[in-house]
């Protein structure tokens, strides 16, 4: 008995490395074209799988171009993983069939986000897509881990800050809303949406004061002091 549950266990371990291989359930990411980010690509390529599976009627959830709209949808996004405005009409579409994969599409939804976040792991914007899909179907806890990540790879790029912040807002999870409004503040970003939401839930707080330069710098109480009588 005991040796049958040893090989079953080997066996799963061995399927469970093989699937990890080939990107589990979710697939490979490797593509007859591409794959292409979304965010840089600028040779043409996209712009071709577009013009032929990606027209404003299968965007728009209309009709398919080449087929049927899953279809269409699932060859944008196995040739680039992260194409923002198919990851947002596919959610559009799981919502419209009522269903996590939509018909004629190869994967579910949150297949697709996996394989766009394998793919390009430090594209907030599909994070955030990510987090949206998540908290609006109840799943708060993943959806406030995709936001940490996006938090993390934001940097100093103001914009993905402050949309974190709205969409932790949206999550009432206010003190992290609150500290993205502040990153985003600190680098410039003047909107005040995210600021009058949490003033409206009284959440709102000022950023803490920043030292005063001259008194913070070396040296500078020594100075005082020896001036002093």
């Amino acid at each position: 008995m005991w040796r049958t549950l040893l090989l079953a266990a080997a066996l799963s371990s061995l399927c469970g490395a093989v699937l990890a291989q080939q990107g589990g359930v979710c697939g490979s990411l490797e593509s007859a074209y591409g794959p292409y980010d979304y965010r840089v690509e600028r040779t043409g390529h996209l712009r071709i799988v577009e013009r032929f599976h990606f027209s404003p009627a299968v965007e728009g959830l209309v009709h398919g171009d080449s087929g049927d709209i899953g279809g269409d949808l699932n060859y944008v996004l196995m040739t680039s993983p992260n194409h923002h405005r198919a990851l947002l009409a596919t959610m559009r579409f799981g919502e419209k069939t009522k269903t996590p994969q939509p018909p004629g599409m190869k994967f579910s939804i949150d297949c697709y986000f996996d394989r766009a976040i394998r793919f390009q792991p430090d594209d907030t914007v599909v994070r955030e897509l990510f987090a949206q899909y998540l908290g609006k179907n109840g799943r708060v806890p993943e959806a406030r881990q995709q936001l940490a990540a996006a938090a993390q790879y934001a940097g100093d790029n103001a914009l993905s800050h402050y949309n974190i912040g709205l969409l932790y807002f949206d999550l009432k999870a206010y003190d992290e809303a609150l500290a993205q409004a502040h990153a985003a503040m600190a680098l410039g970003y003047g909107r005040t949406e995210l600021r009058d939401k949490l003033k409206s839930v009284d959440k709102w707080r000022d950023p803490p004061a920043e030292p005063d330069a001259a008194a913070s710098a070396p040296g500078a109480a020594s100075a005082a002091a020896s001036a002093t009588p």
